[in-house]
């Protein structure tokens, strides 16, 4: 593994000098500023990111800001992302820097990685690209170029396996630019040296001693155990109208989604919610279906829509029209297949 990996650093750099694409966070790299950034792009694309990365920190510029930002602001703000506990533990990492830290962001590996929501690589990121620690930061992407470019064939979902390429990387990260170092890493992973199809090799600085490559195993790297089949659950989604809005309700705090308004919905074979607003099945009618996948679950929904009285409400649920919907009120994605609908209802009044 060290033969390969002791030829990368000077070729990458290189490479990240001339190709690195611009974005915001690497313009200003405050650790506030890292951190957040790290934070969204987990699981979700750069391109997804950029918008909501702006108005996040036009929203909530400061640590103190985002420790003092209302819950239902801080999902409103964060509504499309998805993963809302990403958001929650960025609020906990915030008041912790704010109790534990006098409202400074932690300089050492330690500090950031005790915070709420940080693992190893988010801790590695931070340290090395906004305090300069050479400290590895591992995600999907170095695990990728890393096992292509020395033809290491160990499981990548094992923690043993990304231990041992962690402190690989460990022994050849320059001290002198750790935080250009991983962001290199996860720029090619990224770019060049791509998870589904055919990677870029001719773009690559590793190209010439790649293992993966020279040895034609690129379509076997990196190995990744298979993931457990989705749970599949078929639910019913109520879109519920009245003269005020769209009914809303807001899901428990913990589980799924917690703590998000959503448009009521059960397992399709169910059937309380209709009950509990006083309707049979024959005043239902469709309004569309929708899919939405989980991390290991997949919601497969059919909606129903109904008019009610307002005074017909139980009583933890409200009504929102048009602008408190785009305003006060952060409706997950999984109902994404509904809104057009419900935003034609809701010009009605």
């Amino acid at each position: 593994m060290m033969k390969e990996l002791n030829q990368l650093p000077i070729p990458l750099l290189l490479w990240y000098r001339e190709n690195a694409r611009v974005l915001p966070w690497r313009s200003d790299p405050t650790p506030y500023r890292v951190w957040i950034s790290e934070i969204m792009l987990q699981q979700t694309r750069v391109a997804a990111v950029l918008d909501y990365y702006r108005r996040f920190l036009e929203a909530v510029p400061t640590v103190a800001d985002l420790a003092a930002l209302p819950e239902d602001a801080l999902m409103k703000l964060w509504q499309g992302l998805g993963y809302y506990s990403r958001a929650r533990n960025l609020q906990k990492a915030a008041r912790q820097i704010m109790e534990n830290f006098g409202g400074v962001f932690p300089n050492t590996y330690d500090g950031i990685r005790s915070l709420a929501g940080v693992g190893d690589y988010t801790a590695g990121a931070v340290a090395s690209i906004a305090f300069g620690l050479p400290v590895p930061a591992v995600d999907g992407n170095v695990l990728r170029v890393v096992t292509r470019v020395t033809g290491d064939a160990g499981d990548i979902t094992a923690p043993a396996v990304k231990r041992r390429i962690t402190e690989a990387l460990r022994q050849i990260i320059p001290t002198e630019a750790p935080g250009q170092f991983n962001q290199a890493m996860m720029e090619l992973g990224a770019t060049v040296c791509l998870p589904n199809g055919a990677p870029l090799c001719g773009r690559c600085p590793a190209a010439e001693f790649c293992r993966a490559r020279l040895e034609d195993r690129i379509g076997q790297l990196p190995v990744k155990a298979p993931k457990k089949a989705r749970r599949i659950e078929r639910r019913s989604v109520y879109l519920i109208v009245s003269e005020q809005g769209v009914a809303l309700r807001r899901r428990p705090d913990k589980g799924l989604l917690a703590g998000l308004w959503e448009y009521p919905n059960e397992l399709a074979e169910e059937g309380a919610i209709p009950a509990l607003l006083g309707l049979e099945q024959e005043e239902l009618v469709p309004a569309g279906q929708g899919r939405h996948i989980f991390t290991h679950i997949e919601w497969r929904m059919q909606a129903w829509t109904a008019r009610i009285p307002a005074e017909a409400l139980p009583e933890s649920w409200v009504w929102a029209d048009r602008q408190a919907l785009a305003r006060d009120y952060a409706v997950p994605n999984a109902f994404q297949a509904f809104r057009d609908f419900v935003d034609r209802q809701l010009g009605y009044f």
